[in-house]
């Protein structure tokens, strides 16, 4: 039920839903994924190394979170190794740093692996994926720069980075932020899939990053800054690592015509926060069975083991929207609502519920994930991009 207190707030900004969120509805066609008002969803497709699902749900007035999902030739040369790349791409500020990264970043492991590959004979590594995150982060710094005069709010947007690629038998996992990807790992002594972790954070809220921080700003007693319970980079931004957010990487964008509020007081030498992803590197095992990846949203509300299950227990089709759900009926149920209440809250204002949300779920053919000859489906799949302006749930 909705409190006494949220139903004045709420009375004025809630909308008709169109019809249930996402179910049976295709305003897009299926080839590259459904609309169906605040969602965009994929329910079920093949990749090189198996099936996927893939799904969106927009909660902020301009959708911030981007995503893709590549399948095919992991460099420019058609004599490269294929395999499986997924990005999920998580904006703050506004969407700009995010669609950009999705238009450049796997461009850049392409561009980057082809010419390694060339020129040392080398396959997949996390130095290319290492070199893509930077030369990423050096173009959109660029824009910034170029139009910084026009739109100096530009230096202030930012994007967290999830990325994985399965290439050659291994995986590779990079991230810059705090989206997550977590593995479902069959445990056939107790007949159970375990979820296992295996992106690191950088979120201020944990510990060892604000330790990090600490020992690379040791100058600095104000590098990370509670406030109102939360723990900030300067008082400003809770990760500590990004593709973006100039203002806080370069102090030639920490000046007028820059909103005062994104300002810092004092001059800084060094970039404040890193663009540099933390990488793992591993083989896949038959008993792994599944990947979910997936912004900042769906963990603040389903921890691993819960998201995991669900994959488990449920069909493949469709199942990356019923996590997304199960996500929303939680965050329903902290603000003491019905789901239903929740579905007629439009953009903007649901935000004040959750944050855009999207879940990528990979499963994995162990047949398919150690042939690094095999030549299987070719398919480039933008998350989210058909969602329109004036959208409602």
């Amino acid at each position: 039920m909705v409190t006494s207190t949220l139903k004045g707030f709420l009375s004025t900004c809630w909308k008709p839903s169109l019809q249930f969120e996402g179910e049976n509805s295709s305003r897009v066609g299926d080839a590259n994924g459904r609309c169906d008002g605040l969602w965009w969803y994929k329910d079920s497709g093949h990749h090189v190394n198996g099936e996927f699902s893939m799904a969106v749900i927009q909660a902020n007035n301009v959708l911030e979170d981007h995503s893709q999902l590549e399948s095919g030739p992991m460099s420019l040369l058609e004599s490269g190794p294929q395999g499986t790349f997924v990005g999920i791409y998580d904006g703050h500020g506004g969407a700009e740093a995010s669609r950009f990264v999705n238009d450049r970043l796997f461009r850049n492991v392409k561009t980057i692996h082809g010419a390694e590959f060339t020129s040392e004979n080398h396959g997949m590594s996390a130095d290319v994926i290492n070199k893509a995150f930077l030369a990423t982060e050096e173009e959109f710094l660029a824009v910034v720069k170029k139009q910084w005069l026009s739109a100096p709010q530009i230096a202030s947007v930012g994007s967290c980075c999830l990325v994985g690629m399965i290439c050659s038998g291994l995986l590779y996992i990079a991230n810059a932020g705090d989206s997550r990807v977590v593995l479902g790992r069959l445990e056939k002594a107790f007949k159970e899939v375990k979820a296992i972790q295996l992106s690191s954070e950088h979120n201020a809220s944990l510990e060892s990053v604000r330790d990090e921080l600490q020992s690379l700003h040791p100058d600095d007693p104000q590098i990370v800054v509670l406030r109102h319970t939360v723990w900030r980079v300067k008082g400003l931004i809770q990760v500590s690592r990004s593709i973006g957010d100039a203002y806080l990487k370069k102090a030639e964008f920490n000046r007028d015509p820059l909103l005062s509020k994104f300002r810092l007081p004092e001059p800084f030498d060094k970039p404040i926060l890193k663009a540099e992803p933390s990488i793992l590197v591993q083989k896949l095992y038959p008993e792994d069975q599944f990947l979910i990846f997936a912004s900042d949203g769906l963990w603040e509300h389903l921890s691993n083991q819960e998201a995991v299950d669900i994959v488990h227990d449920c069909p493949r089709n469709g199942i990356a929207r019923k996590l997304v759900k199960a996500a929303l009926q939680k965050a329903a149920k902290k603000r003491e609502m019905r789901y239903s209440d929740l579905k007629k809250i439009d953009r903007g204002v649901r935000r004040h519920f959750h944050d855009d949300i999207t879940v990528i779920v990979l499963f994995l053919d162990c047949h398919l994930t150690s042939r690094s000859s095999y030549r299987g489906p070719v398919l480039s799949i933008k998350g989210g991009g058909g969602i329109s302006a004036d959208a409602n749930a």
